[in-house]
């Protein structure tokens, strides 16, 4: 994949996550095996700081419980550096120079110009070189630009951490301690982070405080479940540092519950940074685009190893000049190489995410520009993109549907004291309470602990004290959930056991606030001693069922118009959510969704992959879903052949994320779900996305045309130099015309990248189909000998240069008809249209197009033609030369006409 090295050097922003994925491939030897893999002071570090006491551990390492101060960690970061891996820091220009030379191509044309440097041909040795040149510098300064462009992009998405900052100068009753949100690669050891369900581990660090806190270690270890962390090393005598259970690992990721802890080690130091560096060199699966580039790619390099051995051959044969016919079977090689695919390629994905980055979509991963263009679905969470994502608190009620104070203080106190991840729900909690009413309340609450949110129970409690005779646990969740560890229920002053009678109340209330798009969270509480001050999952039980708490996420008025405009460019929108069937469809009827069918996350349950595949196809509204449930709908729209796009932005999200062709996420998700995705929103809306989805047809559209125009312009020429080869007494053209010819060609098409593109092939998803390259390849390749056997006719019966003392002005004609021919071809192709008139190119692809006739036509009418062993044409040609042109172009037409109506047009 030498063609695509480029690649990675563009995504630079997100060379982290990347190597991070690539341990997976190591996860067995390094649970096997870890002190064989990290350097022996790394493991005593990592060991001595998980059985040091905290008070200690924090003196040596001359950190604060409170936090550094701003000076402290600055003069720190100057010795300990940034939090950087040594991997992500860019090429040097000379190691950067030599990645944009070292592909196929150039590598070939390299030994053909030293051949002909062998063979004493100078010219075209210097013409090959400047081909190379060429190749390499525009790739090299596409390159730069393109990474300059994406440390401006990476600015926009880089992921925070927060940590604690003292304040020396704070008054008394201030904490000296302030939060404070930092980019990561400016966390330095010594710092203390607050972590909370959905953070990446921003370094190696020693758990100072925990609370239910459970790390995803997969993509080290291998292993799929969530390991359990807590400030106390629970068995002394471990020496693995994977398996130390007070030391977290830069990169893994909190999936639920709290911490707090101290950074011991940043960037290169970390237990990451130890194992990259043996990591590196391991790729990701190429995906189908690459595939597909790097099979043309092959297929034009053994179409070239076939031909031009029987050129060669055929010449020495029939001419008897051995070493003209090797300097000519060089030239056609060269003629044949596609020396411009990979620039073509590097800069038309790279302009194609400047240019997204301006339609407020930030691309990471520059091949999934292409799967942006080929996505026919799109799954979609509701809230935040069909909604507006203003979630406003509309109800708080008792379980008859009057509306309760108690219920609002109760689920205030459980959102303002629980230190999880605080969603949207939470948020419109806290911003209904009055500032007045807020200070009274936690003046006369104390929390005793909490039990953190988890997508498993979909609940979260917190436990508080207003008296010293009791604790109050407050439960705020799902109902259903709620419902499962409840066993009174709240009537005025009295509480009464559940009975059918009351569940019957219960769910005839709910649905009807959910019939009216409401989202429904229930709360509840439980009286407990105060002797306890440690609780668990296994104090969520016999609850009193006190209310509810309901709000509400209106449509965004952009939703309707995305969705009708994501529908005619031909994407399917599915609905996946944990929420409620019933608020989802009123969402999807108000948004103008129909509702093909609904299916429920516990009928996924009993679903083999074989039903699953076939009831994704029938609905496109997903409700009640776990985060696994999401994955497999994804993974079975994949197996139906779609190409998926996913859109989420929560730690539930995650695993859909990346099995998602494409993965959609926003800058406000929390940071596993943007490590997980491949293109960042900075505006939550469908119509971002509808405008970053033609961009990106438009990419692979512009690339594409040069893959036509290459393979089929290529083999056109071969054909037309057999004929030649075999019927004339001198050679067609001189090596040196050839070299020439191609070297202008390989010019004008610099600006294809930017070319137009027709409106109607962006109403389809556009697929990457290989076998189509190869039947347009042998479509259109021969309509251009044919014009060239007439060229030939011409210049042999009508001008008589039908000998060799006249070849230089048979070899004037053909040069200029060729290079003409050459270069309307890349006019013609460009559409199915009739150019010019129904479909305009670019200004800048017509600039090239024109310059390079005038440069032709000045080689050989000017002054400078017996340079190059030309001669000026009679006037009398270019006539004919006019007629042979438009009739190409009008054979083409037509064949474009009868091959769109047969095969289509890609």
């Amino acid at each position: 994949m030498a063609l695509f090295s480029t690649f990675i050097r563009l995504t630079r922003p997100r060379r982290l996550h990347r190597l991070f994925r690539r341990l997976t491939l190591l996860g067995s030897v390094v649970a096997t095996g870890v002190n064989k893999e990290v350097p022996p002071s790394l493991a005593h570090t990592l060991n001595h700081a998980a059985r040091t006491d905290t008070p200690t551990l924090l003196a040596s390492m001359h950190a604060h419980p409170e936090g550094l101060t701003d000076n402290e960690a600055a003069a720190i970061r100057i010795h300990a550096g940034h939090n950087e891996i040594e991997q992500e820091k860019p090429p040097s220009a000379w190691l950067h120079i030599w990645h944009s030379y070292r592909n196929p191509f150039n590598l070939l044309l390299t030994l053909l110009a030293l051949v002909s440097y062998v063979t004493g041909d100078m010219k075209a040795t210097i013409v090959i070189s400047s081909m190379i040149i060429l190749s390499t510098v525009l790739r090299f300064w596409q390159e730069s630009k393109s990474n300059q462009a994406a440390d401006k992009l990476k600015a926009m998405v880089s992921n925070t951490a927060t940590v604690l900052r003292r304040n020396l100068v704070a008054p008394a009753p201030i904490s000296p301690a302030k939060r404070t949100e930092i980019p990561i690669k400016q966390l330095v050891p010594g710092d203390i982070t607050l972590l909370s369900a959905g953070d990446m581990i921003p370094a190696d660090c020693r758990v100072l405080f925990a609370k239910d806190l459970f790390i995803s270690q997969s993509a080290m270890t291998g292993e799929s479940l969530p390991v359990e962390k807590y400030a106390q090393l629970s068995t002394p005598t471990i020496n693995n540092p994977l398996d130390l259970d007070n030391i977290l690992f830069m990169g893994t990721n909190v999936i639920s519950g709290s911490a707090t802890a101290l950074v011991i080690t940043t960037g290169k130091h970390t237990y990451f940074g130890a194992l990259a560096e043996r990591v590196v060199s391991i790729d990701r699966a190429p995906t189908a685009f690459q595939q597909g580039v790097s099979r043309v790619s092959w297929l034009l390099i053994r179409f070239m190893f076939i031909m031009v051995p029987i050129v060669f051959l055929l010449n020495g044969y029939t001419k008897g000049d051995w070493l003209e016919a090797m300097l000519f079977a060089i030239s056609v090689a060269v003629g044949l190489t596609p020396e411009m695919l990979p620039m073509i390629v590097t800069s038309t994905l790279a302009k194609g995410a400047v240019k997204l980055s301006q339609q407020k979509v930030i691309v990471k991963r520059l091949d999934a520009i292409q799967n942006f263009g080929a996505m026919d679905v799109l799954c979609t969470d509701k809230t935040g993109t069909l909604t507006q994502d203003k979630i406003v608190l509309a109800q708080h009620i008792d379980v008859h549907g009057a509306v309760s104070a108690d219920v609002l203080t109760y689920a205030y106190l459980n959102s303002y004291y629980q230190t999880g991840l605080k969603n949207l729900l939470d948020v419109a909690v806290l911003e209904n309470v009055a500032i007045a009413h807020n200070l009274q309340i936690t003046q006369q609450y104390r929390k005793i602990d909490e039990i953190p949110f988890d997508f498993h129970r979909r609940r979260m409690s917190v436990v508080v004290s207003a008296r010293d005779d009791h604790h109050e646990l407050i439960c705020k969740g799902a109902i259903e959930e709620i419902l499962n560890i409840c066993t009174h229920v709240q009537q005025g002053d009295e509480q009464h056991s559940i009975t059918p009678a009351i569940l019957a109340d219960i769910a005839q209330l709910t649905t009807k606030m959910n019939s009216d798009g409401l989202r429904v969270v229930a709360v509840a509480v439980k009286a407990t001693p105060t002797t306890q001050d440690n609780y668990s999952l296994a104090d969520e039980t016999e609850l009193t069922l006190i209310g509810f708490i309901a709000f509400l996420d209106p449509p965004k008025e952009s939703t309707a118009p995305a969705l009708a405009a994501l529908k005619a460019h031909g994407i399917h929108v599915k609905v996946l959510t944990g929420d409620n069937e019933l608020v989802t469809r009123k969402v999807c009827h108000d948004v103008g969704l129909p509702i093909t069918g609904v299916l429920l996350g516990t009928q996924i349950e009993t679903m083999s992959d074989v039903q699953l595949a076939q009831a994704v196809e029938q609905n496109n509204l997903y409700a009640k879903l776990s985060p696994i449930h999401k994955e497999r709908i994804v993974r079975a729209l994949k197996a139906n052949g779609h190409v998926v796009g996913f859109m989420g932005d929560g730690i539930n999200d995650a695993p859909a994320l990346h099995a998602a062709d494409i993965g959609i996420s926003v800058d406000s998700a929390v940071d596993i779900a943007k490590e997980a995705a491949d293109i960042i929103l900075l505006e939550r809306s469908l119509m971002v996305l509808e405008q970053g989805v033609i961009e990106g047809r438009k990419t692979f559209i512009n690339m594409l045309k040069y893959i036509k125009m290459t393979a089929s312009s290529n083999f056109g020429n071969v054909f037309s130099v057999l004929i030649a080869s075999a019927f004339l007494p001198f050679l067609p053209m001189l090596p040196l015309h050839l070299l020439v010819q191609n070297l202008l060609y390989d010019f004008s098409q610099i600006a294809i990248p930017f070319d137009n593109v027709d409106e109607e092939l962006l109403k389809q998803p556009q697929h990457w189909q290989p076998n189509e390259i190869s039947r347009f390849m042998l479509f259109f390749g021969p309509i251009s000998s044919i014009f060239d056997v007439t060229t030939f006719a011409l210049l042999w019966f009508v001008f008589s240069t039908n000998s060799p003392e006249h070849q230089t002005l048979f070899q004037s004609g053909w040069f200029i008809e060729g290079l003409l021919s050459q270069t309307l071809i890349v006019q013609m192709i460009r559409t199915r249209k009739i150019p010019f008139i129904q479909s305009r190119p670019s200004g800048l692809l017509l600039f090239m197009s024109s310059a390079v006739v005038a440069i032709g036509l000045f080689i050989v009418m000017g002054p400078i033609a017996h340079y190059f062993k030309l001669q000026a044409l009679p006037l009398s040609y270019f006539p004919y030369l006019i007629a042979i042109l438009l009739s190409y172009m009008g054979l083409t037409q037509l064949m474009k006409s009868y091959y769109t109506r047969r095969y289509g047009w890609q």
